[in-house]
C-alpha cells in the first residue's frame, strides 16, 4: 500500500465522529491491506510502533520535527515554530510549508507504507552520539519527499499526534467485519488480544491464516496476557452472595502489578500496562531465576518493599520510589522487594488460564515452594461473612489496601472485569472515598487568581468499553497545586482541539477540547445524578435524561497526570453505576 493511500483513510477518519462510520472505513482499508503489512497498518492507527512490551519509543521531541520540517521545505526553524504557533498542530505547520516550500523542484515520491514503517522503526532504534541529527535526517528525508498531507501525518506519527478518534474495540470491529462480513467474530478477536496485547500480530494471524488461527489462539511467552481485573463491593456479605456462599480472599497490597515470564533463565517483567520493567526490578529477576520451581512459567503479583523483620509494609508512597531508570541498583539495595504472587496462567507447557483457580492457587503454591522473596499472597478460603470482615480488619491493620475475594471454580478471564474477582478496600466502608481514574476531555481558562495560570479546570469523562466512548462525569475545577496547574496546561496545549473528539460523548462544553490521552486519579464526595453528564445517562420515567456526576471532586496526588495508567484503564461507566448502587446502601441519599 502506498503511504497516501493510508493517509487518504486517515483524513476521512479524522473527518467523522460516528464509530459505526469509522468501523466503515476502517474495514475498506483493511480490506485493501496484505497480510504481510496489515501490523503496520495497526501499530501505525494506533500511533505506535510495536506494543507496549517491546518498549519501542519514537524519541522525536517538537524541536527535531521542526527542524526536519525546516530542511525540507527551505524555511528556517523560527519560521517553521511561527508556523506552529498559528494552527497549534505541527502537523498542519508540516502541511502548510509543503504547500509553499521553497523546494519546489523535488518530486513526490511514492514513498510504501512499509517504507515509512522502517524508517520510523530505524529513527526510534537510533541512540548515542549523533543519534539527535540522524533522526533529524531521516524524518527531513521523507517529509521532503512527500506531498503536503501526507507530511501532516509524517509529523504527527513520530510525535503520538494523530488524533484519529480509533480505540483497540474500532479496529477488533473493523477487523472482524473485514475478515467475516460482520462484527460478530470482534469477541473471538479480543479474546486472541487479551492473550497477546498485540493487536498487529492478531490482525496478521486472521489474514495470514484465517478464523481457524484465532479460535485456536493461545498464550505465548514473552507476549504478556491483560491483566484480570476485580469488581467492587463494599460489604462481606455481598461478596459472598456473589461467590455462592464460598470464597478465597486474599490480602491486597498497595504495590507494583508484576506480570513474570520465565523461558529457563530468559526473564522479562511487564507491568499493569503491559511496558516492559525487566530492567527496573533485578531483585525480582534474580530471585525468579533462582525460585521459581519451573523451565517455563508465566505468573503474576505484586511487588512490595516489605520490612522482613517487622513484617511491615512500606506505603505505595515509598514503594514507587523503585520505579526510575537511573540508580537502579543502589535503590535495589536500600529498598529490596517482595513479590506477592496471586495468580499463575501457565507453567511447563501447560495453560491454566481456563483451570479453576483453586487448581491455580494449588499450581501456584507448588511452584513457589520453599522461595523467599517471592511467596503466594496470603489468603483464606471462607464461608463466613464475620470470618471475611475480620481477615479484612486485619489487612488494614497491617498497612494493606483491603482484600481480593475470588470465585474457587472461576478461570482466569484475561483483560475484562468480572465478579469472579472482588476487591473490598477500606474506602468501601462507608460514603465514597474511594478514587476515580478519569480522563482529561478538555480544561478552562483561569479566571480570577488563576488568570496568570491560564489554567482554571479541567473537564474530564469515564470509559465506556461497550461503546468505545469517553463520557463526561465532572468539571475539576479545585486542588489544583501551582506546578500541577503549570504540568497539565504545557500537556493540554499539545493536544488541543478544536472541536469535541470523536470518541467524546458531551454536553457540557470546555472552553478548549483536547483528544483524550492522559488519566488522572480524582477523589469525590459522592457520585449524584445529574441531567449536564452524559456517563450512564439515561431516561427517567418523567422523561427527563440524567447521567451521573461527582460532588466535590479533586484532584489525588504530587502528579497531575498518571503516567502508569492508560485511557481505556479509566473507570468505566458500569463500574461508576455499581459505586453509585453501593453508596446508596450505606446511607447516602439519592440527590
Amino acid at each position: 500500500m502506498i503511504f497516501r493511500e493510508l493517509v487518504e483513510y486517515y483524513e476521512k477518519l479524522a473527518g467523522v465522529s460516528s464509530r459505526l462510520k469509522m468501523i466503515e472505513i476502517l474495514t475498506e482499508l483493511f480490506g485493501k491491506v496484505t497480510d504481510s503489512e496489515i501490523a503496520q497498518v495497526i501499530y501505525m492507527t494506533q500511533g505506535v510502533l510495536a506494543p507496549p512490551s517491546e518498549g519501542i519509543e519514537f524519541g522525536v521531541a517538537e524541536k527535531m520535527a521542526q527542524e526536519a520540517i525546516a530542511i525540507a521545505t527551505g524555511y528556517t526553524k523560527e519560521q517553521a515554530e511561527e508556523e506552529y504557533k498559528k494552527s497549534g498542530d505541527l502537523g498542519t505547520a508540516a502541511q502548510v510549508l509543503k504547500e509553499k516550500s521553497r523546494l519546489k523542484e523535488m518530486a513526490h515520491a511514492k514513498q510504501s507504507v512499509a517504507d515509512i514503517y522502517v524508517t520510523m522503526r530505524k529513527i526510534a532504534e537510533t541512540g548515542g552520539k549523533g543519534s539527535k541529527d540522524l533522526k533529524i535526517r531521516l524524518l527531513a528525508s521523507m517529509l521532503a519527499a512527500a506531498t503536503p498531507i501526507e507530511a501532516k501525518y509524517l509529523v504527527r506519527y513520530p510525535l503520538g499526534q494523530l488524533r484519529l478518534g480509533v480505540g483497540d474495540a474500532t479496529i477488533l470491529e473493523a477487523l472482524s467485519a473485514t475478515a467475516t462480513g460482520s462484527r460478530e467474530f470482534k469477541d473471538e478477536l479480543e479474546r486472541a488480544y487479551n492473550l497477546c496485547s498485540d493487536l498487529g500480530f492478531v490482525a496478521s494471524e486472521l489474514l495470514k491464516n484465517g478464523k481457524r488461527a484465532i479460535e485456536q489462539f493461545h498464550v505465548t511467552l514473552f507476549k504478556p496476557i491483560r491483566p484480570a481485573l476485580a469488581e467492587r463491593l463494599s460489604t462481606a456479605e455481598e461478596i459472598l452472595e456473589r461467590m455462592h456462599g464460598r470464597a478465597a480472599v486474599e490480602q491486597k497490597y498497595d504495590g507494583f502489578r508484576v506480570q513474570v515470564h520465565k523461558n529457563h533463565n530468559s526473564i522479562r517483567l511487564f507491568s499493569r500496562r503491559l511496558e516492559d520493567t525487566t530492567e527496573m526490578f533485578p531483585d525480582i529477576v534474580d530471585a525468579v531465576r533462582k525460585e521459581v520451581h519451573a523451565d517455563t512459567a508465566i505468573f503474576e503479583g505484586e511487588a512490595i518493599a516489605f520490612n522482613e523483620s517487622t513484617g511491615e509494609f512500606h506505603p505505595f508512597q515509598e514503594t514507587i520510589q523503585r520505579k526510575r531508570k537511573h540508580g537502579i541498583k543502589e535503590m535495589a539495595e536500600e529498598m529490596p522487594l517482595h513479590l506477592f504472587a496471586f495468580d499463575l496462567m501457565y507453567m511447563d507447557g501447560k495453560d491454566y488460564l481456563n483451570e479453576p483457580y483453586e487448581k491455580r492457587r494449588e499450581s501456584l503454591e507448588m511452584l513457589l515452594k520453599g522461595s523467599t522473596l517471592i511467596r503466594p499472597t496470603t489468603r483464606i478460603v471462607t464461608s463466613s461473612a464475620k470470618e471475611l470482615e475480620s481477615f479484612f480488619s486485619d489487612a488494614i491493620e497491617n498497612g494493606l489496601e483491603g482484600i481480593i475475594a475470588k470465585d474457587l471454580e472461576a478461570p482466569y478471564i484475561a483483560g475484562a472485569r468480572k465478579f469472579s474477582w472482588i476487591k473490598m478496600k477500606r474506602s468501601y466502608k462507608g460514603a465514597l472515598s474511594d478514587t476515580m481514574d478519569l480522563v482529561i476531555v478538555g480544561y478552562y481558562l483561569g479566571r480570577g487568581s488563576r488568570a496568570e495560570f491560564q489554567f482554571g479546570g479541567l473537564l474530564c469523562a469515564v470509559y465506556d468499553k461497550k461503546k468505545d466512548t469517553f463520557e463526561t462525569i465532572s468539571r475539576i475545577g479545585t486542588g489544583f497545586t501551582e506546578a500541577q496547574m503549570g504540568q497539565l496546561k504545557a500537556a493540554l496545549d499539545k493536544i488541543k482541539e478544536k472541536s469535541k473528539p470523536a470518541r467524546v460523548d458531551a454536553l457540557v462544553e470546555p472552553d478548549f477540547w483536547v483528544y483524550p490521552k492522559y488519566v488522572i486519579t480524582v477523589q469525590a464526595d459522592e457520585i449524584t445524578k445529574s441531567p449536564m453528564h452524559t456517563c450512564g445517562r439515561e431516561k427517567q420515567p418523567d422523561g427527563t435524561e440524567t447521567g451521573y456526576a461527582l460532588r466535590f471532586p479533586r484532584i489525588v496526588g504530587d502528579e497531575a497526570i498518571r503516567k502508569d495508567k492508560s485511557i481505556e484503564d479509566a473507570t468505566t461507566t458500569q463500574e461508576v453505576i455499581e459505586m453509585f448502587k453501593q453508596q446508596k446502601r450505606v446511607g447516602i441519599e439519592d440527590q
